[in-house]
């Protein structure tokens, strides 16, 4: 047996971005790259990158927009969430003013009512904003 540098699941960030003065709606990226649909805007944290840091970075890359995070939402961690690697995705609960554009591996940004959220949904944000919802009402 090789030793070699431990091995476990990628650590990544999303957010649920209520939009200020929307309280029933969230920001969405439709992503560029596999898996192709409408996806929390996030990503993986980078080594030496709090996970903080990581979802203020991502949503400003994904986004444009300067994001305040308000509380961690949830962390997320079956290992089949994301089909390309186990991950694990500590959710972030954030307020943003202005509006979203798509930027860097986001083909577009927009807001969307909970109510009348986009198809497909990518990994397991379907499941993250029902727990949202559920936990708001």
């Amino acid at each position: 047996m090789t030793a070699g540098p431990p091995r476990g699941p990628a650590l990544t960030v999303d957010l649920i971005i209520v939009p200020e003065g929307i309280d029933d709606a969230v920001v969405l990226a439709r992503r560029k790259f596999p898996p192709v649909g409408w996806a929390l805007p996030g990503g993986f944290v980078d080594l030496g990158e709090t996970v903080e840091a990581a979802a203020v970075r991502e949503a400003q890359e994904e986004t444009g927009l300067a994001v305040e995070l308000e509380r961690q939402f949830h962390v997320y961690s079956d290992p089949a969430r994301d089909a390309r690697q186990h991950t694990v995705s500590v959710v972030f609960l954030a307020r943003a003013k202005g509006d979203p554009r798509g930027a860097d591996d986001a083909e577009e940004a927009q807001i969307f009512r909970v109510s009348k959220l986009p198809s497909p949904l990518v990994f397991d944000h379907a499941l993250i904003l029902d727990d949202f919802v559920r936990r708001r009402h």
